[in-house]
């Protein structure tokens, strides 16, 4: 067990100790302040996926293919990559609430603020993009020959539901002597007490 104990916290609260388990009791002081640093740097690590998914749109496209998801994670990583390179050249675009902080403790969030601003200041080694016509597209009549890839969707029904446990519909004998005697039927929703049809069918 290792007990991690803060002797002042920004906010001035009381700070609690904390316990952390180890799976290795020969543990020397070196191997122990290592730990330490890596629980520390598990906060980091969270907010940076929180930021991948919500922010950068990690998960947000629907991709069947898992190359088509690799290739989407490396153009994820680099555009994080771009925000962490260019912290000394943004500026910083703070809320009200925010407090100042240097180039180097700007946070990915808060250095794609100015991100826009610093786009237009930077060269292009691509040419000025030239007018175009849209392509022809497949030719009307042709049916596409590379369908995308369908996959079936498990649905879990109820066994209540199941075709067995259906009740059938069994004819009374009353409405087949109507039947059989041409009187016209009456709809389901609309039907007559039974005793007032078989005073009809003794008239």
């Amino acid at each position: 067990m290792i007990r991690l104990t803060v002797e002042r916290l920004p906010s001035g609260a009381t700070a609690k100790p904390v316990w952390l388990w180890w799976s290795h009791p020969a543990a020397d002081d070196r191997e122990v302040d290592l730990a330490r640093q890596a629980f520390l740097r598990r906060v980091d690590i969270e907010h940076t996926f929180r930021m991948l998914k919500q922010t950068l749109g990690w998960t947000r496209p629907k991709l069947r293919d898992p190359a088509a998801a690799d290739r989407w994670t490396r153009l994820v990583l680099a555009a994080y990559t771009q925000l962490r390179l260019a912290r000394g050249a943004v500026a910083d675009l703070r809320r009200p609430w925010e407090r100042p902080a240097s180039a180097e403790r700007l946070t990915p969030a808060r250095v794609r603020r100015g991100f826009r601003h610093l786009r237009g200041k930077t060269g292009s080694p691509a040419a000025a993009p030239k007018p175009s016509r849209p392509g022809p597209g497949r030719p009307a009549g042709h049916r596409n020959n590379r369908p995308a890839t369908r996959h079936d969707v498990h649905i879990v029904t109820s066994p209540n539901n199941s075709p067995s446990n259906k009740k059938k519909r069994i004819s009374t004998p009353l409405i087949g002597a109507c039947r059989n005697s041409g009187v016209p039927p009456v709809p389901a929703p609309c039907r007559e007490p039974a005793l007032f049809r078989m005073k009809r069918l003794s008239d």
